[in-house]
């Protein structure tokens, strides 16, 4: 124990900034506290004995096991990886050589015929991307899969890509639609009727000689066209308006219910803003505005990708729908985008047929 006057003299040293006390007074009242050195270096702390009993053996044996089995289990599950990715990859091939279409809408019919259900409305999740002919291909991509859709017998056809460049070009899209259509159609006559619209855009449709007497089909295919705006945006815009007409009188608080959003996104999402286009014929024209009766939320989503990613797309849209990854097998690519394949879709298609709606029960 150090004694009272002993460190009062420190304390007040301190306070001093060492002006009361030389080095040499320092030292004398801190010796008898202080052990003896000779004793220090005959006496081993408990830190070097821990050390000392340390085997570098043992530890360099434990280090060498777990960099083994950490190899192994690598090495392993990479062959298995591998191998999977093998295995899948033959056997996207084996199907995109026995399951193509030919450009024929008859084979198309006669893939999906044997399905115990086909979606009433599929939508796709698309990705611009980086190429200099990005568009190009985009649209290349929902003119095969408009025309599958519409050899399959499925009326409605959403296709989401996140930026919203094709919002921009909708006639192009459906004059390459409409070029598509004829590779497996053929004549005009023969191709089903093409309705192509999106979120605050009017329809286009083909123009008045699609409309003559002579069709040989009735057939309708109806493409719209999502992007990121049509999801978080809408819902804001739609939460301002609701709130801009309850306090204006318009509407009453208690009338804003969860039925009333739900049938007003649905409308905003799946209904064209404007009558159809003056290129219609005289019969169109007179006969009112055109509402297009469109399934708001989607059957079955299909991501052409190497994992599922929704990407932004509305997710009021999908409460009850059925997802599929067509990466989720064909995942031998290290890119994560994926080209739009026949077998993909069909394989979609397929997931669907085979899939158990219990919609939460």
């Amino acid at each position: 124990m150090v004694s009272n006057h002993d460190r009062e003299l420190i304390r007040n040293d301190i306070h001093s900034r060492g002006a009361k006390l030389s080095a040499a007074e320092r030292e004398n009242i801190l010796r008898p506290y202080l052990p003896d050195p000779s004793d220090l270096r005959r006496r081993p702390s408990q830190r070097h004995k821990k050390a000392h009993r340390r085997t570098p053996v043992r530890t360099f044996v434990k280090a060498q096991i777990h960099r083994v089995a950490y190899t192994f289990v690598h090495i392993f599950f990479g062959i298995i990886y591998r191998l999977m990715q093998s295995y899948h990859a033959v056997v996207d091939r084996i199907c995109a050589i026995i399951y193509y279409h030919h450009r024929t809408p008859e084979l198309i019919r006669k893939d999906v015929k044997g399905l115990k259900r086909l979606p009433e409305h599929l939508s796709v999740i698309l990705s611009l991307r980086k190429e200099e002919d990005a568009l190009t291909v985009l649209m290349d991509e929902i003119a095969e899969l408009a025309a599958w859709s519409a050899s399959a017998g499925i009326p409605v056809l959403s296709v989401y890509e996140k930026t919203g460049a094709l919002k921009s070009c909708i006639p192009v899209l459906h004059r390459v639609i409409m070029n598509k259509m004829c590779f497996y159609y053929g004549s005009p006559t023969e191709q089903p009727m093409l309705r192509l619209f999106a979120p605050h855009h009017p329809v286009f449709e083909q123009p008045q000689q699609a409309f003559s007497r002579n069709r040989s089909s009735d057939a309708f295919l109806t493409v719209l066209l999502l992007s990121a705006t049509d999801g978080r945006e809408t819902f804001v815009d739609l939460t301002k308006t609701l709130a801009e007409m309850s306090q204006g009188g318009k509407l009453a608080p208690q009338d804003i219910t969860m039925e009333l959003v739900d049938a007003e996104i649905s409308e905003i999402t799946t209904q064209p803003t404007r009558p159809l286009s003056p290129t219609m014929g005289e019969h169109n024209r007179t006969s009112g505005p055109l509402r297009l009766v469109a399934k708001p939320e989607p059957d079955l989503l299909l991501v052409f990708g190497s994992f599922l990613r929704l990407d932004g797309y509305p997710p009021w849209h999908i409460r009850l729908t059925e997802m599929f990854c067509t990466g989720g097998r064909s995942c031998g690519t290290n890119t994560s985008e994926e080209a739009v394949e026949y077998h993909g879709f069909l394989r979609g298609l397929w997931h669907y047929a085979g899939a158990q709606m219990r919609f939460g029960r």
